[in-house]
């Protein structure tokens, strides 16, 4: 019997082993704290079986397909972006998300209309690309009782992480960031 295995899952493991070196985590909004943790790892596929960590944390989200974006601004972001482990991208960036009832009761087209029509996310994002990759994990597509609906996994080289400030305070600022109610910023280095 061939078991295929899920490769859009991933396991984002907190704890003191991995290849990714926890400089700073902060706390911007919600009151949820993960515990301190020194290490991180990025374990995908749904048949591996991760060494969970005695203390810290496992957060998990699967890969899916763009939910807001346009055909146009699909091809930009496809013609523009490189992709994850990337040797000068030894900075990296994992941000915790989870968005209010208010939110989840809008309609696609509505989240459409906050997220590109009045906060430019993704205009805001392909402006810095290629120097900026990232990777989108739905929590909220596991279960609804996930700590947060989206981890969003950024790599970068040391050089851009001034770029990379810059792309979190414009979307930060922006009409969407109003339905945030739980942020967490997990700020790392590859070893």
């Amino acid at each position: 019997m061939d078991i295929k295995m899920n490769t859009r899952l991933f396991a984002f493991i907190g704890g003191d082993v991995g290849p990714w070196c926890v400089t700073e985590t902060i706390t911007l909004t919600g009151d949820l704290l993960l515990p301190e943790v020194t290490r991180v790892d990025v374990i995908a596929g749904s048949n591996l079986q991760p060494e969970y960590p005695a203390e810290g944390w496992v957060l998990r989200g699967v890969t899916s397909n763009e939910r807001y974006v346009i055909r146009e601004e699909k091809t930009a972001l496809v013609a523009k972006q490189q992709g994850l482990g990337r040797p000068a991208a030894t900075s990296a960036a994992l941000i915790l998300i989870r968005k209010n009832a208010d939110w989840w009761a809008l309609t696609q087209d509505e989240r459409r209309h906050v997220i590109e029509e009045q906060s430019k996310h993704i205009h805001i994002g392909l402006q810095y690309l290629p120097a900026i990759a990232r990777r989108l994990h739905h929590c909220r597509d596991l279960s609804e009782n996930e700590p947060f609906d989206f981890l969003t996994w950024f790599e970068f080289s040391p050089a851009h992480k001034a770029d990379f400030n810059n792309l979190l305070a414009e979307l930060r600022a922006s009409e969407e960031w109003k339905y945030v109610d739980r942020e967490i910023d997990i700020r790392l280095m590859r070893e």
